[in-house]
C-alpha cells in the first residue's frame, strides 16, 4: 500500500519554507526585541491563513485492480453520517407521502364516479356521450338555451 501525500510543487514549497524558517530562526537572537515580536506575530498570521493540510490519498491494489481513495482529516463521524443520510431519508419520506396522497385521491375520485353511476337513473352509455359531458360541465348554460 502506497501513500501519496503531496505533489512535487507542494514539496518544493515546503522545502523553501523550511529553509526560510531556518534562516529566520538563526538570525532571531541578533534582532531587536520589537522586530522579533513583529516577526512572531507575522508567523502566527501566516499559519492562520495557510492552505489547509493536504489529505492523504491511498492507492490500494487488490486482485490486479487499483483504487484511489481520499481520506478526510476527521474521517466519518456520526454527525457527518447523519448529515448525509438525513436528506436522503427526507426525500424518500416525501416521495412515499406523495405516492400515498395520489393513491388516496385517485381512489376517492373513482369511488365517487362509481357511486354516481350506480345511483343514477341514466344508463352507463350516456356517460360516454360527449354532449352529456358538456351538460355535466355547464348545466345552467344548456338549460337557458333550451328555454
Amino acid at each position: 500500500m502506497k501513500t501519496i501525500s503531496m505533489t512535487t510543487t507542494d514539496i518544493t514549497d515546503e522545502r523553501m519554507a523550511r529553509q526560510w524558517t531556518g534562516l529566520l530562526n538563526q538570525s532571531l537572537p541578533e534582532l531587536p526585541h520589537d522586530i522579533g515580536e513583529r516577526l512572531r506575530s507575522a508567523r502566527q498570521q501566516a499559519l492562520a491563513v495557510r492552505k489547509p493540510e493536504i489529505s492523504s490519498s491511498v492507492v490500494s491494489n487488490s486482485s490486479g485492480t487499483a483504487a484511489l481513495s481520499a481520506r478526510g482529516r476527521d474521517g466519518l463521524t456520526p454527525w457527518r453520517l447523519l448529515g448525509s443520510l438525513l436528506p436522503l431519508l427526507a426525500l424518500l419520506g416525501g416521495l412515499t407521502l406523495i405516492q400515498w396522497w395520489q393513491s388516496e385521491y385517485g381512489t376517492h375520485e373513482i369511488a365517487a364516479i362509481d357511486a354516481a353511476l350506480l345511483t343514477d337513473d341514466l344508463p352507463p352509455a350516456a356517460y360516454t356521450d360527449s354532449g352529456f359531458m358538456q351538460f355535466l360541465m355547464h348545466p345552467a348554460e344548456l338549460a337557458e338555451k333550451n328555454d
